[in-house]
């Protein structure tokens, strides 16, 4: 088994490939900063979605597998539609269409719940769930997984699958989690205890526990997967994680939610309002029936975290 693995020197790419390398697994890394990969890897540049067909397929060529984890994430506020459809959903099916040719083995899109539901909807998430994406992020997601089943498809094969990641947490996260974090680094109390709804993480470590699940996995794929930790935790818990690993006391007040949504609204951020305060569930029953094993100890997880950033700080 030798496997490619895009955007190698992100925050997914690397933990997927320190599990593949505890494995013993021959490795291609593919990123668009391949300098900040190890001397001596087998590294090569990721190609532009624009790239000549012959740098995707110098890309896959003698790999077996491939595990995708390059693309343009929905926490750059400047990036446009046309952006996010050229690197998520266009790259990724020319990669596609390549590893089809010449890769016997599997294809691991690693995609986000984004491609099935908006951040202001409650809902429970599964394989079945029907995609609705609300943002150009999401929708880019959702085009790539089209794109990537169809190139298999397309040349006979069903060995192609979707893993689809509710937000991801770890050291050098970013996003909204990364913000809750910051957030949590005060003395002050925090009106976060009316913020009840309850949201579905996955741990960066779990995420490539997956996605190595998926690879060895010897009875044939699915096309889609969700994975998360169980079960699945609160916002205000989530802060007081933060404040715990930080050796802050909780201090969150129980506002009542009428205010702080009419505070939202009056500072122009009742999406972030929404979004904060949505129930969103994945259930990885799927994946953990085929004997996957999710993270269970997520708020312990993030205090450590929170731990590691006070460390590094001092």
């Amino acid at each position: 088994m030798k496997v490619l693995v895009t955007g190698a020197t992100g925050f997914i790419g690397r933990q997927v490939v320190h599990q593949l390398r505890e494995a013993g697994v021959e490795l291609r890394l593919a990123s668009r900063h391949p300098q900040g990969l190890d001397p001596g890897s087998d590294a090569m540049l990721m190609p532009g979605f624009d790239a000549p067909a012959a740098a995707f397929l110098a890309l896959t060529r003698d790999v077996t597998d491939v595990v995708h984890c390059a693309g343009l994430n929905n926490d750059d506020g400047n990036t446009t539609e046309a952006d996010f459809k050229a690197a998520n959903a266009e790259l990724s099916g020319r990669l596609a269409h390549a590893a089809a040719t010449q890769a016997s083995g599997r294809f691991i899109l690693l995609s986000s719940i984004r491609a099935v539901i908006g951040a202001r909807v409650g809902a429970t998430i599964n394989e079945d769930t029907m995609p609705d994406p609300q943002c150009a992020y999401g929708r880019s997601k959702r085009e790539a997984e089209i794109n990537v089943l169809d190139a298999y498809a397309s040349h006979g094969r069903s060995d192609a699958a979707v893993l689809r990641l509710p937000p991801v947490y770890g050291a050098g996260m970013r996003g909204n989690l990364a913000t809750l974090m910051r957030l949590a680094d005060t003395a002050l109390p925090l009106p976060t205890g009316a913020l009840t709804g309850k949201r579905s993480l996955l741990s960066s470590l779990s995420a490539a526990g997956a996605v190595w699940h998926l690879l060895n996995r010897p009875e044939p794929l699915r096309p889609l997967y969700v994975a998360s930790d169980v079960p699945p935790v609160s916002v205000a818990a989530i802060v007081g994680a933060f404040r715990s690993g930080f050796g802050r006391p909780t201090r969150l007040m129980a506002v009542p939610a009428g205010p702080l949504r009419a505070a939202a609204i009056l500072a122009r951020k009742r999406p972030l309002w929404d979004s904060m305060t949505a129930t969103q569930i994945c259930d990885p029953s799927l994946l953990v029936s085929e004997g996957w094993l999710p993270e269970t100890h997520t708020l312990e997880r993030l205090a450590a975290i929170a731990r590691l950033e006070k460390s590094r700080l001092l």
